[in-house]
């Protein structure tokens, strides 16, 4: 079973959300289907079920490997560079 090798580099703690939407989705006028939380630096980006996949692309462009749902009720997270649930 592979697994993550990114995890043990994470803060002991989440870091803070930077805003309660995604910034870009605002920006661009359109709406986020769910939202990411960045384990590296709090940005909150849309999911790849949204037009603009704006949690994907924070990750292409900063290498910032773990991202979590900020969905409620739910708490897994993912590695975009292992490809699975840490």
């Amino acid at each position: 079973m592979k697994q993550c090798t990114h995890a043990d580099a994470l803060p002991l703690s989440d870091p803070a959300p930077l805003s309660d939407t995604c910034l870009e989705c605002r920006a661009a006028g359109t709406h986020p289907v769910q939202l990411r939380l960045c384990l590296t630096c709090g940005h909150v980006g849309c999911c790849d079920s949204s037009p603009m996949r704006h949690a994907t692309e924070h990750y292409k462009e900063t290498g910032h490997p773990i991202m979590r749902t900020l969905e409620p009720g739910a708490s897994w997270r993912w590695c975009f560079v292992d490809h699975v649930l840490v």
